[in-house]
């Protein structure tokens, strides 16, 4: 008898410390979600446009992702490329919108994920362009360079790929170009943003610049630019579209929703502010031939 009542109280305490540690467990589990949903989502955003123009729609996505997310977002618009590849580097934001030569030195540096992209006409592919001024007389890249001398060339960002990276391989090629110090051009500077690059050459500041096609007729279609006074002169290959990219520490549950925030977005609005049509889902593996290019121009290592 005495053997029977031991064996029912030890499974009983069995059953107890069981009990207690599923219940620390899901409180641990409560816990760690309620922390998670607690902490601000941090968005940087390359400035494709200038500032002011994207402030609305950053506003409109901030609340947009505020609710699928069911945490706070706090999007911030950064003054230059390198800026959001700094942050992510160093852990201050948990997601950034970058173009595709900026994802790829923020996945070399700290391991970035690509996972969502925006569609142009239902493709998730634009150009580089290089344009001019309608008053000149170029009607392609080979007439303008025909004397380099006489032309001021515009970048737009550093870390630019359609501003920077894919039309100075392009003026490699052709021989007029080396660096901003060594090329056969009157002048070569940096603009900072699409907008800017178009209109400098709007406003006859330069004769010719590099920029992304999206944005361009974006600009066109908004009215900021008029057609009519400018002229594109070149046109890229295919280049995937420009990324959003988490943090590499970021959980599978995150990223799905943020994947699924994205694909129902129709505000037109937020879709102008990145010249976009609509958004699909992306990876690391869209993004291989920009790599290909930066390893050729030392901007990364193996």
């Amino acid at each position: 008898m005495k053997k029977w009542i031991m064996a029912v109280l030890l499974i009983s305490l069995v059953l107890l410390i069981t009990a207690c540690g599923e219940n620390s467990d899901q409180t641990s589990q409560d816990q760690s979600e309620e922390n998670q949903s607690g902490k601000t989502f941090t968005i940087g955003v390359i400035p494709a446009q200038t500032e002011g123009a994207m402030d609305n729609a950053m506003n409109k996505l901030q609340s947009l992702l505020n609710e699928k997310l069911n945490r706070e977002v706090n999007i911030e618009v950064y003054p230059d490329y390198n800026g959001v590849v700094e942050a992510m580097n160093y852990d201050k934001i948990d997601m950034a919108y970058l173009g595709p030569l900026t994802y790829v030195i923020a996945h070399e540096k700290s391991g970035a994920k690509a996972i969502i992209t925006q569609l142009i006409d239902g493709e998730p592919f634009y150009h580089s362009y290089i344009i001019t001024h309608s008053d000149h007389p170029w009607n392609s890249l080979d007439e303008m360079l025909q004397n380099p001398e006489e032309v001021a060339f515009a970048f737009g960002d550093p870390n630019s790929t359609s501003g920077s990276l894919i039309p100075s391989i392009e003026l490699e090629q052709r021989g007029v170009y080396q660096s901003m110090e060594k090329n056969q051009f009157k002048s070569v500077r940096y603009t900072g943003s699409h907008d800017a690059s178009a209109l400098a050459v709007q406003n006859k500041q330069v004769d010719a610049a590099a920029i992304d096609s999206a944005i361009f007729h974006q600009l066109v279609e908004s009215g900021k630019i008029n057609d009519k006074q400018l002229r594109v002169i070149w046109e890229s290959d295919k280049i995937f579209q420009y990324p959003w990219a988490v943090h590499k520490n970021t959980d599978q549950e995150t990223i799905k929703k943020l994947q699924e925030a994205f694909l129902s977005i129709e505000d037109q609005e937020i879709l102008d502010a990145f010249g976009a049509t609509g958004f699909t889902k992306a990876s690391n593996d869209d993004y291989k031939n920009i790599r290909q290019a930066a390893l050729k121009q030392g901007i990364i290592e193996e």
